[in-house]
């Protein structure tokens, strides 16, 4: 059946992919465990209103059940609402017309005596006064509500929202003519999870810790669920884990730095203390581990549902693996720490490039996943005369299934890249990967191959090419940071 989705006006990159994890999350492309089920079907159908531009909030989309749009609606994060549609035109003489024409046997179950019911009026590119929506609420008369009003917890929620006629960058997408839609909610987003989870109120906070938003994002890229074990190899503050456990997933973290995940500032200053502010189950445990050097046992395989993180790529911080310069010479020799001096040791680290620790994260979810598992990270993005290099990390235990971008600044954005296991991993898979990792050059560019980031990023480059201006006018108002 097709639904009305409408998003909310952010993030645009994300809001299809982190629907279509949550469609195969809850099961709209079929049962996972029967022998009929095909993982190269999982495409959902989508489809435009009519006069509307891609980036606009409203969207057809196709779904097996309204008990999936249910839960894809009510779990969502972008995801304003989905609406079961009984009619839509360019103006109300035409809506109404639809309206009339819908199916008796979809709309009389809702209509019944016993039910409340509101109506909600919304806009999209205009702002409506109290009394344009009575109005409009008023010319809806045309269907016969047999029901009581409850405005604070009715039964169904009717909605009727519409567009403005625009066809000028006024920092909105394109509409070429009105288009007004009315329907029956199925389910929405629990926008009170952003404000609730937010870093300014967060009892251990660090200078790379993961946005609520996008943390959530993540976790719904990755599937996370009750059942399900989630690793993050870049913990930090726990930022990502904490968006997972709120899920349900059972989590699981490491860090290079000692310090974070042991002391952090004091004993109730620390990563456990963040899952005790929100009253989420602790981490099963946090791990003193090099990306680089993984701690697993050769024998151990397969144990995580889900691969969640942000790598350093030397933006905000750098990356750094086990060994100091002097070790990695050979100037030193590998040196065993005394017993005594264990507990207030620092192992000594070197600079860990993003070439090698995107091939090392890889490595390590492919071994460490199970079949279907899903490794969701940030990948780093230069974009040179207005124009970005989409040749991403490869691995053949791998699918790529969603690539999702956020513009930082105008030279340089991130995107989230979404994977999915589909073959077990074997030694010739392996080498297969090293070959891909070695002809493999990041992005092309020069700074990725020496992890030079930051300064390519914070250079000032765009003032002294003289085509700031262009690049600027070029973009389109709508797409900033957080849009």
């Amino acid at each position: 059946m097709w639904y009305l989705c409408v998003f909310y006006h952010r993030l645009l990159d994300y809001r299809k992919p982190e629907f279509e994890s949550l469609a195969d999350l809850f099961g709209a492309f079929g049962d996972k465990r029967s022998s009929d089920f095909n993982t190269q079907d999982k495409v959902l159908q989508w489809r435009l209103p009519k006069h509307h531009h891609p980036d606009s909030p409203f969207h057809f989309v196709h779904l097996p059940y309204e008990d999936v749009a249910r839960k894809i609606a009510n779990r969502s994060i972008l995801v304003k609402g989905i609406y079961e549609l009984w009619g839509e035109g360019n103006d109300f003489e035409e809506l109404e017309e639809a309206v009339k024409s819908y199916p008796d046997e979809r709309k009389l179950p809702y209509l019944e005596y016993e039910s409340t019911f509101k109506i909600t009026v919304d806009s999209f590119g205009k702002v409506l006064s109290l009394q344009e929506q009575n109005e409009r609420i008023q010319g809806l008369s045309y269907i016969p509500f047999k029901g009581r009003v409850n405005l604070k917890n009715p039964d169904h929620n009717f909605w009727l929202m519409e567009t403005d006629e625009n066809e000028t960058n006024n920092g909105l997408p394109p509409v070429v003519k009105r288009r007004i839609f009315f329907g029956r909610e199925i389910g929405g987003a629990d926008r009170k999870l952003i404000p609730m989870y937010q870093l300014k109120t967060r009892n251990y906070l660090g200078p790379t810790a993961m946005d609520a938003e996008m943390a959530f994002l993540m976790a719904n890229q990755a599937q996370a669920a009750p059942g399900k074990l989630v690793y993050d190899p870049f913990v930090g503050t726990g930022s990502i884990l904490v968006s997972a456990a709120h899920f349900g997933a059972m989590t699981m973290g490491a860090d290079i730095d000692i310090r974070v995940v042991r002391d952090g500032r004091g004993p109730d200053c620390n990563v456990w203390s963040n899952f005790k502010q929100y009253g989420l189950p602790m981490p099963i445990g946090l791990l003193r581990a090099d990306n680089n050097l993984p701690p697993w046992r050769p024998g151990l395989k397969e144990v995580f549902d889900g691969i969640i993180c942000d790598p350093p790529y030397g933006v905000r911080a750098g990356g750094r693996k086990s060994g100091g310069r002097k070790l990695l010479k050979g100037i030193v020799s590998p040196y065993t720490v005394p017993d005594d001096k264990r507990a207030d040791h620092i192992p000594s680290t070197a600079a860990y490039t993003l070439v090698e620790c995107v091939h090392d994260l890889l490595d390590l979810a492919a071994r460490m996943l199970v079949m279907g598992g899903r490794l969701v990270f940030f990948y780093p993005v230069l974009r040179e005369d207005g124009s970005v290099e989409t040749h991403f990390p490869e691995h053949p235990c791998f699918k790529l299934v969603a690539t999702s971008e956020q513009m930082l600044s105008s030279r340089y954005s991130r995107v989230l890249l979404t994977m999915v296991k589909t073959s077990l991993y074997t030694e010739e898979l392996a080498l297969a990967a090293r070959i891909k990792h070695l002809e493999f050059r990041e992005n092309h560019l020069k700074w990725l191959e020496n992890g030079n980031l930051h300064s390519s990023v914070f250079s000032p480059a765009d003032a002294e090419s003289g085509d700031s201006k262009v690049s600027k006018e070029s973009k389109l108002k709508y797409r900033g940071k957080y849009v």
